[in-house]
């Protein structure tokens, strides 16, 4: 009868292709981690040139609301002492004393200046609480659209090639055991059926 094939040299050339492959596997892992890696680099600046355009942004609409109130305000204060000015100068020559109804008219203007400027800031704050609010939307934009960075892991991807070698080389182990017993126990049958 034929002998079973025991070789070292075949369970030595399947460890090798294994090996082969154990290696082809990593690198091709390796630089797939490697190229997800950079698209989230990638994203995350993309993400950060986002939120930081949205924040100059931001701050240029602000900085316009309240330049654009501080002129109103500043021209309202103009236009207002200018209507008692000229109250005054119109009481004077009238030879009229700031009492009474006088006075209640030049108060007046007092009463107009104060509401339009407590409107206006009660606007500006408005706008402030508003742009409180975007800057704390942009940073939630900003962190929906980054994202976790995962650099490659040469380590693991290697212990998983190792593995999978092992695992070969056992299973090749074990089969030419289970190969060499199926041999042993087919010769004794065909002795003792001789």
């Amino acid at each position: 009868m034929c002998e079973p094939i025991t070789s070292i040299s075949a369970t030595q050339a399947m460890v090798a292709m294994s090996v082969v492959s154990a290696g082809l596997q990593f690198y091709q892992g390796y630089q797939q981690q490697k190229s997800i890696y950079k698209q989230q680099q990638r994203q995350n600046d993309l993400a950060r040139k986002n939120a930081v355009a949205r924040y100059a942004s931001e701050q240029l609409r602000i900085k316009q609301v309240t330049d654009q109130s501080l002129e109103k305000g500043y021209q309202q204060t103009l236009k207002a002492k200018k209507a008692r000015a000229e109250a005054r100068n119109v009481f004077g020559e009238r030879n009229i004393a700031l009492r009474g109804s006088a006075m209640a008219v030049y108060n007046d203007y007092y009463r107009k200046e104060g509401n339009y400027m407590a409107s206006l800031s009660r606007n500006l704050k408005m706008n402030y609480d508003q742009y409180d609010l975007n800057m704390k939307n942009i940073q939630l934009g900003y962190e929906s659209q980054a994202t976790y960075l995962t650099p490659p892991d040469p380590v693991g991807l290697l212990v998983n090639g190792a593995v999978n070698v092992a695992s070969t080389y056992f299973a090749l182990e074990a089969q030419k055991e289970i190969n060499v017993k199926g041999y042993k126990q087919a010769k004794q049958q065909g002795s003792s059926g001789e």
